[in-house]
């Protein structure tokens, strides 16, 4: 007896993945005309009959969503941005509370990484912590959407964004940093990160920290601020030093971000400048190690508690056919040591 074709089989022949197979028999986009083509052809060379009862096995859910943290810059070999460490505590609890398992992994760079945990069955959604440049990961965000993965990715909600977001109001958050410092009779404030469409998150930060200058009459200067996308103390430590190389007079400092703030703070350490006496300083994140620089960062913090659980709950309306729009969590300012007040304006 002829043993039945598989799509193995047609894999094997066509020079494919077993998964770029599934793809193009049922035309998703992922896969190119060509591909499909090619694959479609061979799988009617060998007399490919799609076995319905497996293919309906396989529609079953498997319970399961999908981790997917980006890889970024650290000072470890974690490649793990602090901050996602406490969300993902406050995922795993949330997930297991659903009755899912969660799997984590790391986002890969190939073009159909994202579709692939869905698309093989592996999660029935996805959550995604992390992007890089958004403005280039935007195609990956919109090619999820395309395939109709059930997807909720944590960042701001920008203009005609692909799919759905959950993230603080970074806005307000930044806001909160800039009126605090000014209450501290800083006038002359610098901001370390990026504020452009690049680092959505920054910008808005950025924004709101813009806004409450003009609250109190103030103008920002570009000389006092200084670009940082990488979140690390390193970058941090640099821009600082670039800052300082200026010359120009400055006594507080917003940065868009913990490490940021951390490492700019080791910088004006060792070029001689006290914090808070000289300067103060707001970071934004509130992650573990705030609370233990020296001196402890005062900084806008993001409940990740919160922000765990509605991710979660998000991704698992989506499974279920449930309305879900993007959502922004409220943002609080802890105060420490490092921003103190103005012993000269």
């Amino acid at each position: 007896m002829k043993p039945k074709v598989t799509s193995f089989d047609i894999a094997f022949k066509a020079g494919v993945s077993q998964a770029t197979v599934s793809r193009a028999l049922r035309g998703s986009t992922l896969v190119s005309a060509e591909t499909r083509q090619r694959v479609q052809a061979v799988a009617k060379e060998l007399n490919y009959k799609v076995d319905k009862n497996a293919s309906s096995l396989r529609r079953q859910r498997a319970s399961t969503l999908a981790l997917l943290l980006f890889e970024d810059p650290t000072s470890d070999d974690s490649l793990i941005n602090p901050f996602f460490l406490s969300m993902l505590a406050s995922i795993t609890r949330a997930t297991a509370r659903q009755g899912h398992d969660l799997l984590v992994s790391f986002q890969q760079t190939s073009d159909d990484w994202h579709a692939e945990y869905q698309d093989s069955h592996r999660a029935d959604g996805v959550i995604l912590l992390g992007y890089g440049d958004y403005l280039a990961y935007r195609s990956k965000l919109e090619r999820l959407v395309e395939e109709g993965t059930h997807f909720v990715r944590w960042g701001s909600a920008v203009e005609d964004q692909h799919g759905v977001s959950i993230g603080c109001d970074n806005r307000q958050g930044g806001a909160t940093a800039g009126r605090h410092l000014l209450a501290q009779g800083r006038r002359r404030i610098a901001f370390i990160g990026t504020a452009t469409l690049q680092c959505p998150e920054f910008l808005d930060r950025y924004l709101g920290f813009c806004d409450a200058l003009s609250e109190a009459g103030l103008t920002p200067e570009d000389g006092l601020r200084v670009d940082a996308c990488d979140s690390t103390e390193e970058v941090g430590h640099r821009a600082m030093q670039a800052l300082l190389k200026r010359g120009v007079a400055f006594n507080g400092v917003f940065a868009a971000s913990d490490l940021l703030a951390i490492g700019a703070m080791r910088a004006l350490d060792e070029a001689g400048h006290s914090v808070p006496g000289d300067v103060s300083v707001v970071g934004f994140d509130d992650i573990p190690m705030a609370g233990f620089a020296n001196p402890a960062l005062t900084t806008v913090a993001q409940d990740t508690r919160l922000a765990g659980e509605r991710l979660v709950a998000c991704v698992i309306g989506q499974i279920h056919g449930e309305p879900v729009g993007s959502q922004m969590l409220p943002t609080q300012l802890v105060i420490r040591r490092s921003c103190g007040a103005a012993s000269r304006p």
